[in-house]
């Protein structure tokens, strides 16, 4: 007898999806479709996905609602776990896309930048490149959100 997946008495199946960081829950709800950072690439995760645990990098995840609505967020890492009917997301740091400070993040990535030309030793540009990783996925998370509101 097969699974019974989230949201199928409404006629569709749906994901149940968590976003949760270290300090709180982000997002609770259901999606017809999630994207999530994954470290080798984008994993575009439908109902019914074969179950996996994995890590993930600083990026933009995409959540597909019911409603066709998307609900863009920034993690900083951390790791998801996907079954047929859920997708747990659990962030080092998360934040809706909207909260995000462009400006912020932009001076962060031009200080990221000046550091790695200057770097002193292998742990400063290490830590150089994790800031300016973290950097430009808010940004392209802001872009993100900004291309979806005008496409709307």
């Amino acid at each position: 007898m097969p699974v019974a997946l989230q949201g199928e008495e409404k006629g569709m199946a749906l994901l149940k999806v968590d976003v949760v960081s270290t300090e709180r829950a982000i997002f609770s709800g259901e999606a017809r479709f999630v994207a999530v950072p994954g470290t080798s690439g984008e994993l575009g995760v439908l109902p019914g996905h074969t179950p996996l645990l994995t890590a993930v990098r600083p990026g933009t995840v995409r959540i597909e609602g019911d409603d066709g609505a998307d609900t863009f967020l920034y993690i900083a890492g951390g790791f998801v776990e996907i079954q047929p009917d859920r997708v747990t997301i659990l962030a080092d740091t998360a934040m809706r896309a909207e909260s995000l400070d462009e400006a912020r993040a932009q001076r962060a990535r031009e200080e990221a930048k000046a550091l790695l030309e200057t770097q002193a030793s292998d742990i400063d540009y290490a830590k150089a490149q994790a800031e300016l990783t973290e950097a430009v996925a808010q940004l392209q998370a802001i872009r993100r959100m900004r291309k979806q509101k005008e496409t709307r």
